[in-house]
């Protein structure tokens, strides 16, 4: 086995062991931190090793030009780990500016799971939750009293809008208008899910986009706003 592949060993070995230890906070009785520290300096060691006995093989520059490459690719792979969390949020942020209202789960502290939500370009917090099977983007809107459907998106859920009774009255951005009662069998976002959920119908050309209501967001054990992001909790 050669200087090389034993490297390779030994980061890819170090950062797998850290991420499946991540939870735990430690690898081996030592924090993940400290760890991390370990498999960096034995990185820098064996790369110095390998350095000093391919020098005894070829010209000074091809050295020193290996040398540099692979310490290159130690210093990715280490600063990789050590940023993990601001890439995965330079991600998650991607993806919401890509896909607006994509949520993003995180494990918490306590070892749970938490649905974080970013602001939209509108300044709005839009969520993609899942309704009866369907994907549904939606308003994040802590003043209705219920979850309230555009009449367009009603009809692709199957919910039949044109056979409904509008006795519900409401204000909507267009001004007072009439709902029509319904319950819907499934909602989610991410990894929560709520089954039975009251919900309610906007009048055909009332409401431009679905909104997501109290009647959903109660049931949560917490909802926490803050300036860019929207963090839910089962």
């Amino acid at each position: 086995m050669n200087m090389l592949t034993l490297l390779l060993i030994v980061l890819g070995g170090g950062l797998a062991l850290l991420i499946f230890n991540h939870d735990a906070g430690q690898t081996f009785g030592l924090a993940n931190d400290d760890f991390g520290h370990i498999v960096q300096m034995s990185a820098i060691i064996l790369l110095l090793s390998a350095g000093v006995l391919a020098g005894r093989r070829g010209p000074a520059g091809e050295i020193l030009r290996n040398i540099a490459v692979w310490l290159i690719i130690a210093l990715v792979l280490v600063a990789g780990y050590l940023y993990r969390n601001d890439l995965q949020s330079f991600t998650a942020r991607l993806t919401a500016g890509l896909i607006p209202g994509s949520p993003m789960v995180m494990t918490t502290s306590e070892g749970g799971e938490e649905v974080i939500i970013y602001r939209g370009r509108g300044g709005h917090f839009q969520a993609q939750v899942t309704i009866d099977g369907q994907n549904v983007a939606m308003l994040v809107d802590t003043g209705a009293s219920a979850v309230v459907l555009a009449y367009d998106d009603a009809e692709r859920l199957g919910l039949k809008p044109d056979t409904l009774t509008y006795s519900v009255p409401v204000m909507t951005a267009n001004g007072r208008a009439f709902a029509a009662p319904v319950r819907l069998e499934s909602m989610a976002i991410g990894p929560i899910s709520r089954q039975d959920i009251r919900a309610m119908v906007a009048e055909r050309g009332r409401l431009e986009e679905s909104l997501l209501g109290m009647s959903f967001l109660s049931t949560l054990g917490s909802l926490q706003m803050q300036t860019d992001e929207l963090r839910l909790r089962d």
